[in-house]
């Protein structure tokens, strides 16, 4: 805070004025130690977990590359990309920029300062539900382990998680959008049962197989280079690092993006829709699978063949690589998905 003191007028000679100008100078320095009291208060203040993982994923995004070195960050972008409110991003860019990660420019926002070498916590040789433990994936575990009931309140998840209303309301609003939550018509939320079962798995990857390589040889099924290059980017660099300094959740993303993009290009609505909704349904039961990252390089290097039968023109091809692709994965996941079930039912209370 720059402070202008107020010089004495050497016309005012008088105690009164003295006095006047006395007063202002004790008024200032009482300010300047009201403020100072007020940033050390903020700065005191305990991070709220929600915060933190958006920090988090900012951090990642970095790292991968989809957030360029000074880039300006936008709030509700990035508010509406986590399903989140404003304030716990603008918190998590605050940590950020505290870290030295981001740049605050007055009456500007924040630009991206550098991008971390390190960011992401080093993933443990044992097996676990998640990767990275925090609310939300608590509340999907207790659901996927049949911990909580079908139909909550609001009241019985604060308590049993120890949330407050606004934290509540984010991570319901992420399990919405992720298609196994919804509010019930008044009053309380309703789980639903989708994915929750290795047979649910295998009728979504089996619908898949039928849809995404029809959708390659749909009428309007048309390349957009900036798709093709932009997906084509994410698999090289998977390959390069990605795979393993990321989380699950992230290399769970970039494939599913993957497929979500190659499908838009059909510009039938229908099969984007009916894909994005199937990937929000198995989500969580891939979270709970633990990620075989060494089975991840065949699949991106299959990402990349596909990408170029379709950019030499070999549609027909490139729709048959696909199907291939989805059958080799579900050969693979669903003896994982079966295996975590059963070892769910043995853990389960008769």
């Amino acid at each position: 805070m720059n402070v202008v003191w107020p010089k004495l007028d050497k016309k005012c000679k008088t105690p009164h004025g003295r006095a006047f100008h006395c007063l202002v100078a004790c008024n200032m320095l009482a300010e300047l130690r009201r403020v100072k009291l007020q940033k050390d208060k903020v700065s005191e203040m305990p991070v709220s977990p929600l915060a933190q993982n958006i920090a988090n994923e900012i951090t990642l995004l970095l790292t991968s590359g989809e957030i360029a070195p000074g880039a300006h960050l936008r709030t509700q972008h990035l508010a509406d990309r986590f399903g989140v409110s404003r304030s716990p991003v603008r918190e998590a860019m605050q940590i950020l920029a505290d870290q030295g990660v981001l740049e605050q420019k007055e009456n500007r926002g924040f630009f991206v300062k550098d991008v971390p070498e390190k960011v992401i916590e080093p993933i443990g040789g044992e097996t676990q539900a998640f990767e990275v433990a925090n609310d939300y994936q608590r509340l999907a575990e207790d659901w996927l382990t049949d911990r909580i009931p079908a139909e909550v309140t609001e009241q019985l998840l604060r308590e049993r998680y120890d949330l407050t209303k606004s934290q509540l309301n984010d991570i319901l609003m992420r399990a919405s959008r992720e298609g196994w939550a919804e509010r019930k018509q008044g009053y309380g939320w309703r789980f639903l049962p989708v994915a929750k079962t290795p047979e649910a798995f295998e009728q979504i990857y089996r619908f898949r197989m039928v849809i995404e390589p029809a959708a390659m040889l749909e009428p309007g099924f048309q390349l957009d280079r900036k798709i093709m290059e932009e997906q084509r980017r994410i698999q090289m660099r998977m390959l390069e690092t990605d795979i393993e300094r990321l989380p699950a959740e992230r290399l769970l993303h970039n494939g599913a993006l993957f497929h979500e993009e190659l499908i838009r290009m059909s510009n039938n609505p229908f099969f984007h829709l009916s894909l994005v909704r199937v990937n929000r349904m198995r989500r969580l039961l891939e979270y709970r699978s633990r990620v075989d990252r060494s089975r991840l390089v065949r699949q991106c290097e299959e990402h990349l063949e596909i990408l170029d039968l379709l950019e030499r023109g070999e549609i027909v091809e490139a729709s048959y690589a696909m199907r291939r692709h989805l059958g080799g994965a579900l050969s693979k996941k669903s003896p994982v998905a079966w295996s975590w079930s059963h070892q769910a039912l043995e853990k389960t209370p008769a």
